[in-house]
């Protein structure tokens, strides 16, 4: 589907997604990087966005919390529009949101227990330090770390820094969980254990998930509905069978992971040595 066929989600500010962007474009100079994207998204659905590297992706999930704002448009949370809001009334917004930024962004100085109790300091003012260590159980067991709370990012894997910072982004109960690209840098166990949590943190908190990934595997796991961006347009649209049979060039060959003819042509293209290199003689002594 192209931008604008989701009928039944056309965004505008009474719309039924609790995330609706109308005509959105985002600049960075001259260079446009979401070109007049109107989107909605639906409450407790998995909505994953494709796309080449560069093309935008980040961008859009940094406008849906305002981490960014648009260069134009207009971004709404819950029928209230919030793009044009000071950063003192986001924060109450905000908290609405979980983020899982792509390196899990851990405080190294920290221990797991003090980076999931992080956000807790930051929006509310509690003594009560008992019910916040059950808080911090709670959320390291939805994610199967329940016992380090002691341990420190430097002593933990990539899989299980991912899992952590994960934890800390749903310490608030957020109704919206936005992923940037969650599986990089995992094996493809590891991966699925992500994908698996991804599912149950939808499932049982009932949220709202976004998910930003070029990783196809996790994509048509996950995903309630997926949505290609190319060149700051979305170009698809649909669930993951209609992705599967698009037939937009751009999107089969992306999906499947193929080389265009005429970056081909520039790779297999030949020519002659460079005179000027070093040689392996010249490293010897």
């Amino acid at each position: 589907m192209e931008n604008g066929e989701h009928n039944n989600q056309t965004a505008d500010g009474n719309g039924n997604g609790i995330i609706v962007i109308k005509n959105l474009t985002k600049k960075f100079g001259d260079n446009i990087v979401l070109d007049n994207i109107s989107l909605s998204i639906e409450k407790g659905k998995t909505t994953v966005v494709i796309g080449p590297s560069g093309c935008g992706k980040t961008v859009l999930i940094k406008n849906f919390i305002v981490l960014l704002r648009p260069s134009s448009g207009e971004i709404y949370f819950k029928n209230k529009r919030i793009d044009n809001l000071p950063e003192r009334e986001l924060n109450t917004i905000r908290i609405h949101y979980g983020f899982l930024f792509q390196g899990g962004a851990l405080f190294d100085s920290l221990s797991v227990a003090e980076n999931i109790m992080f956000p807790i300091r930051q929006h509310y003012n509690t003594t009560d330090w008992g019910h916040v260590e059950d808080v911090i159980k709670t959320k390291l067991a939805m994610v199967g770390l329940d016992g380090f709370q002691n341990y420190y990012p430097a002593n933990l894997s990539g899989g299980q820094k991912k899992r952590v910072a994960l934890a800390r982004a749903i310490a608030l109960n957020p109704e919206v969980i936005l992923y940037d690209e969650p599986t990089t840098g995992l094996d493809p166990i590891r991966a699925d254990i992500i994908n698996e949590l991804v599912l149950k943190l939808q499932r049982e908190l009932g949220a709202t998930t976004v998910v930003v990934t070029h990783d196809m595997t996790s994509a048509y796991k996950i995903a309630d509905r997926i949505i290609m961006l190319h060149n700051g347009k979305i170009i698809a649209d649909g669930d993951a069978e209609h992705i599967r049979n698009h037939p937009h060039p751009v999107v089969q060959q992306f999906i499947t992971g193929q080389v265009s003819e005429d970056d081909l042509a520039v790779l297999r293209a030949s020519g002659s040595v460079a005179k000027a290199q070093f040689l392996p003689r010249d490293f010897k002594e």
